[in-house]
C-alpha cells in the first residue's frame, strides 16, 4: 500500500485535474449555446437554398448550369476535412479522420487531396494524405465573409478542373451528446430529377429566368452550404467537448473518492499500529 505522502499527492493532483475539467465544461457549455443557436438559426435557410438550387438544376438541360453539374471522369478527388483545433473532446476529431480516410480509400491514392480546415486534420493527414492547404486559422473568426473566400477557392479549385469531385467531412451537430459524421458532395452538383419535384419547380414563375437565377444563386449556396458544415462542427466540438469534460469530471470525482477511503484506511492502520507499539512499550517496561 502506498504511504500516506503518496496519497494525499495523489488527492491533491486529482482534485486539481477535477477542477480543471469542471471549468472546461462550463466553458464549452456556455460556448455551445451561442454556436448551437447560430447553427439552429441558419440551417432551415441553408438547406432550402440547396433544395431550391437542385430542384432548378434538376429541370434545367446544360446551359450556364452545366459547369456546376456536370458528371465529369473522376481523375482528382478533393476532401475537405472539418475538424477542431483543439483536442480534449472525445472521439470527435478521430470519428472525422476515420470518415475522411474511408472516402479516400474509394479512390487511387494519387487522385485524392485533402484540404484541412481545423488543426487536428492537419496534423493527422499531412504525413499520410496530400494535404493541399490548411486553413484552421477560419476558427479564430469564424464568420460568412471568410468562409465564402475558402468556398470561392474551392470552386475554382473545381472550375478549373484541378479536381473533378470536392466532398466535405465533417460532424453535425444533433445535441450536446450526440453528432453525425457527414460526407457532402460540394461539386459537381447533384441536381434532383424526379417528376415529382420537376412539378413542384413548375408551378412557379421566375423572374427573371430560371437559368439566370440558378447561375446567381450557385455560387451563394456553395458558401452556404460550407458555412453550414463549419458552424455544424463548431457547434457539435463544443458538445463533444462539453460531454467529454463532463464524464472526465466524474471519473476524477470517483477517483478523488476511492483515494480518500484508501488514505482513511491507511490512516487507520498507521494509528493503530503506533497504538500497539506504544501498548507493547508500556508492557514491557513494567515487565
Amino acid at each position: 500500500m502506498a504511504n500516506l505522502k503518496e496519497i494525499r499527492n495523489r488527492i491533491s493532483s486529482v482534485s486539481s485535474t477535477m477542477q480543471i475539467t469542471s471549468a472546461m465544461k462550463m466553458v464549452s457549455a456556455a460556448k455551445l449555446k451561442r454556436a448551437q443557436d447560430a447553427i439552429t438559426a441558419m440551417r432551415p435557410y441553408a438547406e432550402k437554398l440547396t433544395e431550391l438550387i437542385q430542384n432548378l438544376s434538376g429541370s434545367l438541360e446544360g446551359g450556364a448550369t452545366g459547369i456546376y453539374t456536370d458528371q465529369r471522369e473522376i481523375n482528382r478527388v478533393l476532401i475537405v476535412a472539418i475538424t477542431s483545433n483543439r483536442g480534449l473532446c472525445g472521439a470527435f476529431n478521430t470519428n472525422a479522420l476515420k470518415k475522411v480516410k474511408e472516402v479516400a480509400a474509394q479512390y487511387d491514392a494519387d487522385k485524392v487531396g485533402v484540404f484541412a480546415i481545423g488543426k487536428k486534420a492537419y496534423e493527422s493527414l499531412y504525413k499520410t494524405n496530400h494535404v493541399i492547404a490548411n486553413r484552421s486559422d477560419v476558427f479564430d473568426e469564424l464568420t460568412f465573409e471568410n468562409v465564402a473566400v475558402i468556398a470561392e477557392s474551392l470552386t475554382n479549385m473545381y472550375l478549373t478542373g484541378e479536381y473533378d469531385k470536392i466532398v466535405i467531412v465533417y460532424n453535425q451537430f444533433v445535441n450536446a451528446a450526440t453528432q453525425n459524421i457527414m460526407a457532402e458532395q460540394f461539386l459537381p452538383l447533384e441536381p434532383i430529377a424526379s417528376q415529382e419535384e420537376e412539378t413542384a419547380a413548375n408551378d412557379y414563375i421566375y423572374e427573371p429566368s430560371k437559368e439566370e437565377i440558378v447561375v446567381t444563386l450557385i455560387p451563394k449556396s456553395l458558401k452556404t452550404q460550407l458555412y453550414k458544415a463549419i458552424r455544424d462542427s463548431f457547434a457539435a466540438e463544443h458538445g463533444a467537448r462539453m460531454t467529454a469534460m463532463h464524464k472526465a469530471t466524474d471519473n476524477a470525482t470517483d477517483l478523488r473518492d476511492q483515494l480518500k477511503l484508501t488514505y482513511n484506511k491507511a490512516r487507520q492502520a498507521a494509528i493503530t499500529n503506533e497504538i500497539l507499539e506504544i501498548v507493547g512499550g508500556a508492557n514491557a517496561l513494567k515487565g
